[in-house]
């Protein structure tokens, strides 16, 4: 399935536009991480227990995309957009949001 964040897809013509599809995931950080986060803020790097959590959070999202636009007869989804949000108490989770539209080429 193509995926692209355009709203065309070169060399390919678009037949039918079917909808909006998304994909949602939200994640919780759990102490542990939260824990070791602080201390690579503290002495400086990067939190590669945070950035596995959220990589895993954006593939998970971009799957859901894409099987919402196959249930939907679709094989490609034009014109992506990705978000993140820090959600509850204290910003203890986070919620990646990916979106964009369903189309036959």
């Amino acid at each position: 399935m193509i995926v692209t964040t355009t709203a065309v897809i070169e060399g390919h013509e678009v037949k039918q536009y079917l909808g909006v599809v998304v994909g949602e995931v939200i994640v919780g950080a759990n102490i542990f991480r939260d824990l070791f986060a602080s201390i690579t803020d503290i002495v400086g790097g990067r939190s590669g227990k945070y950035e596995d959590v959220l990589a895993r959070a954006r593939k998970q999202a971009l799957s859901e995309m894409k099987q919402e636009a196959l249930s939907m007869g679709g094989n490609a989804v034009v014109g992506v957009d990705l978000d993140y949000e820090v959600l509850g108490q204290n910003g203890s989770m986070l919620m990646v949001s990916i979106s964009g539209t369903a189309v036959i080429v």
